[in-house]
């Protein structure tokens, strides 16, 4: 059964919501970061589940998505680190500013923010951005403008942090995330790939300049 299309008000709204939620995350000072992002993302997640439940046919749990996930995240970490080598050669400011992201982290434990960002955060922000708002704009303005829509106003709601390479790193996730949706039109994978890559890059396997 096709889903009943979201109106373009309810999309606005929630786009509103997100820079509002990412000003409070990246700007405000109460709270550590990894609980603001945590709860700016479920409270997305429940509002776009809330406004259009996400129907089954955009799960697909088999070997081959799991594949998918898993192939995904690796190749997002290694476009991440050529990225990284290449920014501090051309940007004299990329590696503080990269180590800005990272500092944000200071006084949460690291298993915490493993299990934050494997389990409540990655989902939740797939759960709206690409199941939600990415599949809204792609129904109204077809597959690539939708796509590039979402690109854009996932990327733009980090110009809170004020960190040039996080919103360049959000554009070019955003980006890679979109397309997998776009191209294969199963969820699952992309929750996967999000999850896993952001649990490694932050907390198992992040790319600091120590």
């Amino acid at each position: 059964m096709k889903r009943p299309e979201t109106s373009w008000k309810l999309l606005l709204v929630t786009v509103i919501l997100a820079n509002i939620l990412w000003f409070a995350t990246f700007y405000l000072t109460f709270s550590t970061f990894w609980i603001k992002i945590t709860i700016s993302a479920s409270s997305l997640a429940v509002l776009s589940m809330w406004i259009r439940p996400i129907g089954k046919n955009r799960f697909h749990l088999d070997a081959k998505s799991l594949l998918i996930g898993l192939i995904s995240a690796v190749a997002l970490y290694l476009i991440f680190w050529a990225g990284k080598e290449i920014s501090s050669a051309i940007f004299p400011f990329a590696e503080r500013q990269i180590g800005g992201v990272y500092g944000k982290g200071e006084g949460t434990p690291m298993w915490t923010i493993f299990l934050l960002l494997l389990f409540i955060t990655g989902p939740c922000e797939e759960l709206y951005w690409r199941g939600f708002l990415q599949d809204g704009l792609m129904e109204r303005f077809g597959g690539c403008r939708g796509w590039l829509l979402t690109t854009a106003i996932y990327a733009g709601v980090h110009i809170w942090s004020f960190n040039f390479m996080l919103i360049g790193a959000a554009a070019v996730a955003g980006a890679f995330w979109g397309a997998m949706y776009w191209r294969i039109r199963n969820l699952l994978p992309v929750i996967i790939s999000h999850s896993l890559w952001s649990a490694f890059i932050f907390a198992v396997m992040p790319l600091s300049f120590e």
